[in-house]
């Protein structure tokens, strides 16, 4: 186990493996989805990823929001106009996530048909370093502005 890293009961894991451990925590499209949209497109609020255009239909939704809140990748914040809404914010588990998303979005783009500009991307991968470390701005500054553009199809 790695220094500052908490042992969780680990009694249900199909491995001790890294990668099986992770895609346990946050390996199903939606939960990635979820992530993505917190980190890069600002969004927030359960109507807002509702609304977003990848279909996910509200108890999967639900279902995902607990699973990653309860696993510490997000963090449910009441609104502070409306104290009956949540804002959900990734938490520092969950924005260091940014290098494997940031991968995850080049990889596709190379190797598969996608709606992202080439240019776009080239750059990203060209800047590695910049593009996670104005993640981690906005994200320590709460600042919602979307990092990347929405995808056409």
């Amino acid at each position: 186990m790695m220094p500052g890293v908490a042992a969780n009961d680990t009694s249900q894991r199909r491995s001790g493996c890294p990668v099986s451990v992770s895609l346990e925590v946050f390996g199903d499209r939606w939960s990635l989805l979820i992530v993505r949209d917190l980190m890069v497109r600002g969004l927030q609020t359960f109507k807002e990823f509702e609304e977003s255009g990848e279909g996910i239909s509200t108890n999967i939704l639900a279902d995902r929001l607990q699973k990653l809140e309860a696993n510490g990748i997000i963090t449910a914040e009441a609104d502070q106009n409306d104290g009956r809404r949540l804002n959900y914010r990734l938490t520092e588990k969950g924005i260091d996530l940014a290098p494997v998303l940031l991968e995850l979005l080049i990889w596709a783009a190379r190797h598969e048909h996608t709606g992202a500009p080439c240019a776009f991307i080239a750059e990203m991968e060209k800047n590695r370093e910049a593009v996670i470390a104005e993640s981690r701005r906005r994200w320590r500054e709460r600042d919602p502005t979307p990092l990347l553009p929405k995808f056409q199809k």
